[in-house]
């Protein structure tokens, strides 16, 4: 089985997320614990961003 690319993947972590958009671990963290249903699940001990809100988030924001 192969590993799934990160433009393939439907959830990304906090680290993939901010390799992925080019932006800061921690600001991408915060982002997540700010907007919680909106792009972001808190699942078991760690935040999930859902890719395709998060870029649909980063076009409507032209500011973080």
């Amino acid at each position: 089985m192969r590993e799934l690319e990160l433009n393939e993947k439907y959830m990304l972590t906090v680290k993939e997320a901010a390799a992925y958009f080019n932006i800061g671990i921690k600001k991408t963290r915060r982002l997540a614990e700010d907007n919680v249903g909106v792009f972001s699940v808190y699942c078991g001990n760690r935040y999930m961003i859902i890719r395709a809100k998060f870029e649909e988030y980063l076009l409507e924001n032209q500011v973080i």
